[in-house]
Parts: C-alpha cells; sequence; structure tokens
C-alpha cells in the first residue's frame, strides 16, 4: 500500500493563551492527527514535521509556517494538507484560489476535519468557495467597523496612533506637548514668517546646528538625528495638528490635544506657502522637475538632494549627498553624485513591474479581491503600470514613499494605502503600511560619481550613445581602409596623422570589432564599463566574435 504523507497546518490569530501547556494550536493538532489515524487504512500518516502559525491574522499568506508549507508543498514531500477549519489556512478567497492552484500544481490534496472537504473533488472546491466568500464577507464587516470607529473618534478630535509629529508624544486617545521639540517648531514657524522661503530656512537651521531631534517609533525604530530637509519643515509648516486639529479624509476637527502653534501665525504662515512656489517648484513650472525629490536617501538613511549641473545647453540633474552640497571638492569622496534619470528609470519601472502583478502586489500588501473583481482590478493596475513606466510625476509620487539606495540593490517603499485607493481593493485593519520592493541593482563609483548597474552589466535608465566611443569607431575604419590598400605603412599614416604608432595600432584594431558589437556601441547599448581607454588598452579586443560578445555586451548571448 502505497504511503499518503500528511502534513498537519494549525494557526491562531491572537497570541492569547499561547503560553499554556495546551492550547489551541495543540488542540487543531490532536484533531487532525485523530482524523490522519482514522484514514490509516487507507495509507494515511502523519509527517513529524510541525506546521503551527501562532498570534497570526489568516488576511495574509506571509506567515512563517504556511511559507514553510508552501515550499514542502512545491518539493513534492506533502500528499494531503490537513487543518481543522478551512479558514485556519486563510479567509481570503483570493488567497485560497492561489493556494489551490498551488496545491493542483503539486498534486497535494485539501481536507478540513471538522468540514470534510476535499479539494480532490469538484464539489468540494464549489463548497469550500462558497465558505471562503462568507469567511471573507465577515472580515470585511469587520475592517469596515474598525473604520468606522477610526473615523468616529478622530471626529471626536482623539488620537488614534501612529508615529506622532515633532513636538509631541501619544498620551492615551491624545497627545502631549514635548516642550523641547516644540519649542523647535515654534522656531521653525518663527523663522519662515520672517524669511518667507524653506529653503534659506533649512539653510539657517543648518548654519545654526539645528536638526530634528532623534525619536523613537512605537516599534523601537530609531529615526531623526539629522539636519531638516526641506521636505520635512514644508510637512511641519503644513501640519493642522499644531494649531489643536486633527485631519482625517480632507476634513478638520477639533482635537482634544494642547496647540503648540497659535491660528493667527499659523494662517499667516499659510498665506504664505500659498503665495511662494520657489521653496517647491510645480511640475508645470520645473523643465526637468527631480522625481524622486524628497524621496530618496543613501545607506545610511541620509537624504540625497536634488540638483543639476549646465553644460552648454544641456540640463544634468543629479541626486548627491548633502555633504557634496554644501562641499563640492574633490577631496570630499565620502558622499555619491547619481545620475538622476538612471535612478528615476529604476524605480520607476520596479514599481510598473510590480504593478503588472496585481494580484501577488495585493497579498503583499494585504488587500482582498473578490474573484468577480479580479478583470476590473487587472486593468486599473495595467493603466496605471503604464502612468508609472513613463513616470507621470503625481502617481509615482501618490505610490512611493520612499527610496533607499543600498551597495547592492535599491529599495522601494509603496504605500499600502495608495495601492488600496488605486486598485479599489479593501485593505486589512492591521495590514502593513508600506510594502517594500527591491531591484536588484549595484552601484559602480568613478570617483564621486556613481553609475547604476544591473546585473548583466548594462546601464539603466534613458540610453544615450558615447559620441566618444563613435569618433573612435569611424577614425578606425577610415585609418584601416586606408592601410589595406597598402600605399602607406603604420609609421607614415602615423605620421601624416600626428599620433604615435602605437596609438594609431591601437585604433585600427576597433576595426576588426563584431558588427554586433559596432551597433550595441553606436546605440549605447554595450556594458556601462566599457569606454575609450578600455577599448584601446594593449590586448583589449579578442579576434574571435564570441568572446567580444561575452566581454563588451550586457549578455553573453547577444
Amino acid at each position: 500500500m502505497k504511503t499518503v504523507r500528511c502534513a498537519i497546518y494549525t494557526r491562531k490569530s491572537s497570541d492569547e493563551g499561547l503560553e499554556q501547556a495546551f492550547n489551541s494550536l495543540d488542540a487543531q493538532r490532536e484533531a487532525c492527527a485523530a482524523y490522519v489515524l482514522s484514514q490509516a487504512s487507507e495509507g494515511w500518516s502523519a509527517l513529524p514535521d510541525v506546521y503551527d502559525d501562532g498570534g497570526l491574522s489568516g488576511g495574509s499568506l506571509e506567515r512563517p509556517a504556511l511559507q514553510r508549507l508552501l515550499a514542502d508543498v512545491a518539493a513534492g514531500r506533502i500528499d494531503i494538507i490537513v487543518v481543522y477549519k478551512v479558514d485556519r489556512l486563510t479567509r481570503s478567497l483570493l488567497d485560497f484560489a492561489k493556494l489551490v492552484e498551488a496545491f493542483d500544481k503539486a498534486g497535494t490534496s485539501f481536507v478540513s476535519v471538522t468540514q470534510s472537504f476535499n479539494t480532490t473533488t469538484s464539489m468540494g472546491r464549489l463548497t469550500l468557495n462558497m465558505l471562503l466568500s462568507f469567511a471573507q464577507f465577515e472580515r470585511e464587516v469587520t475592517a469596515e467597523r474598525i473604520r468606522d470607529k477610526i473615523a468616529a473618534s478622530k471626529a471626536k478630535g482623539m488620537w488614534m496612533g501612529g508615529t506622532p509629529p515633532l513636538g509631541y508624544r501619544p498620551d492615551g486617545r491624545s497627545l502631549a506637548i514635548v516642550e523641547e521639540h516644540a519649542a523647535i517648531v515654534r522656531d521653525i514657524f518663527q523663522r519662515y514668517l520672517e524669511i518667507g522661503n524653506v529653503r534659506l530656512v533649512a539653510e539657517q537651521l543648518v548654519r545654526d546646528g539645528i536638526g530634528a531631534p532623534r525619536r523613537e517609533t512605537a516599534g523601537g525604530r530609531a529615526f531623526g538625528g539629522c539636519a531638516f530637509t526641506r521636505g520635512q519643515l514644508y510637512t511641519i509648516l503644513k501640519n493642522p495638528i499644531y494649531i489643536g486639529d486633527i485631519r482625517h479624509q480632507g476634513k478638520l476637527f477639533k482635537g482634544q490635544h494642547q496647540p503648540i502653534i497659535d491660528r493667527e501665525t499659523w494662517e499667516y504662515a499659510q498665506a504664505k506657502l500659498a503665495d511662494h512656489l520657489q521653496g517647491e517648484r510645480r511640475a508645470a513650472r520645473a523643465a526637468s522637475p527631480s522625481l524622486l525629490a524628497g524621496l530618496i536617501v543613501d545607506a545610511a538613511g541620509e537624504p540625497l538632494v536634488a540638483t543639476h549641473a549646465c553644460k552648454g545647453k544641456v540640463r544634468y540633474r543629479y541626486y548627491i549627498s548633502r555633504t557634496l552640497q554644501h562641499d563640492g571638492s574633490v577631496a570630499n569622496t565620502h558622499g555619491i553624485r547619481l545620475p538622476a534619470r538612471e535612478i528615476e528609470a529604476a524605480v520607476a519601472e520596479q514599481v510598473a513591474e510590480a504593478l503588472r502583478d496585481p494580484l501577488a502586489l495585493a497579498a503583499k500588501a494585504w488587500l482582498t479581491i473578490p474573484m468577480g473583481e479580479v478583470p476590473q482590478v487587472v486593468a486599473r493596475s495595467t493603466t496605471v503600470a503604464t502612468a508609472v513606466a513613463n513616470r507621470d510625476r503625481e502617481t509615482v509620487r501618490d505610490l512611493v514613499q520612499q527610496v533607499r539606495v543600498l551597495s547592492g540593490q535599491i529599495e522601494i517603499d509603496v504605500a499600502a494605502q495608495a495601492l488600496a485607493d488605486i486598485l479599489h481593493a479593501p485593505i486589512a485593519p492591521n495590514a502593513p503600511a508600506m510594502v517594500t520592493l527591491v531591484s536588484e541593482l549595484r552601484l559602480t563609483r568613478t570617483g564621486r560619481a556613481v553609475r547604476l548597474i544591473q546585473n548583466d552589466g548594462a546601464g539603466v535608465g534613458d540610453i544615450i550613445p558615447d559620441p566618444t566611443l563613435g569618433k573612435l569607431l569611424v577614425k578606425a575604419r577610415r585609418w584601416w581602409d586606408l592601410l589595406k590598400t597598402g600605399e602607406v605603412d603604420i609609421a607614415a599614416l602615423a605620421r601624416r596623422e600626428g599620433v604615435t604608432g602605437s596609438y594609431l595600432t591601437r585604433i585600427v584594431r576597433l576595426a576588426f570589432l563584431s558588427p554586433v558589437v559596432v551597433d550595441a556601441i553606436l546605440a549605447g547599448a554595450q556594458r556601462t564599463s566599457i569606454d575609450g581607454g578600455t577599448l584601446t588598452a594593449p590586448g583589449a579586443i579578442p579576434m574571435n566574435w564570441t568572446e567580444q560578445w561575452a566581454i563588451f555586451l550586457p549578455r553573453s548571448d547577444s
């Protein structure tokens, strides 16, 4: 008789009672083990592996034990998954459909011991879908109740959690003033009313040694302890919480906390912000607006500042470390200068790629998409992906909250609530605030300049051919055409061209490049490490075209 390998999966939403010697997870496992034992005549045998998720919601598939279970299913080590009830596995109809698809692909069945369901039959699938529809309905009703409660609480002026703004600390369902920090907020408002320019206020604060105080989130993550950015100053100046109000969905309610700024000062500051555009130029007025201004930081969490340089009529944009902004000397090699078009293209493409698979993205953001609305969600997500790929400023900045440039990758935080709004999908009450996307790009440095390189050696962003390389190729072809006639030798041609014989020889070798490599160089599609120096170095060009492809092209199979 063939042995049927059975894996028992258990889950409990809260961690209440898990410290007990015999808890809910143990009870579920005992019931499942007894069921497996009752099927011993059919060859059923429980695997020794324990798949327990304690204190985790069924609204997401991102659970450690469940991920181990799915990995074992994919590896072909499990024949049947046994659970106490269907909703122990998932409460989401969308997630359930994905799980069933994964189980079918691996030839694995699914059994609920208290509901007698088996996904190997069509009737079992129908019944399961009906049951999960009710479970999902219950979850959505609960989410609506929580949203209504939050709205009602904020209408009464209560603080409903999160990281409090500078100058306050949580105090139950209200906020208490931290006088040391509140003094900084008052100083910022006073400086802005006197100067009327946020950029100058930021520079003045740096000069006076006043920075954002180091604070911690409720989860213990430290932040602050650095200079104020212009984006942070705008946020402070526009936040109505400083006059004692609570904002919720575009409406203001009288808060239960004490104000830090008087209303007259606040209204005067808002009038100045409305009248002055120089601190933050609008996209319609900016020739090449920096898409990630105020959003991008380096590996240490320090902001990268948007700046530009002009060479002739061409404007080159960069994101640079603050140390380079205030000290642009060649000796300063601690900061980075990142070409803006490259990083913006990389971020836009990574977000667009995620949007092209909305079901996977919805699972990461803990969104619930009813099966009947999947086509509409896919259509909406595809439209937004196109806008992001085209670097639509408003769309990108609605979604992206922060971009971290690390040595081997780029991390992009996307707002989960913004995704929910775009996809028109309810979000779980305890869903993470951010979904982090990772782009596997590495940084290469030449002095202070930094390039983003894909793993295949290709560059990132708009492709711009190197005119210097094009001129070298033209010169090599012209000189070779003269030499191959036999009417002039290398020494004579070198004297005529005013170059050394060795230089002429190194250039002429370029005439023997593969046509595929030549086309790539003229199109700017060669490896980013290839320049005039590498092409003309001794022994740089092998005669074998296959070897040339491997050296000069991003992909060795080109």
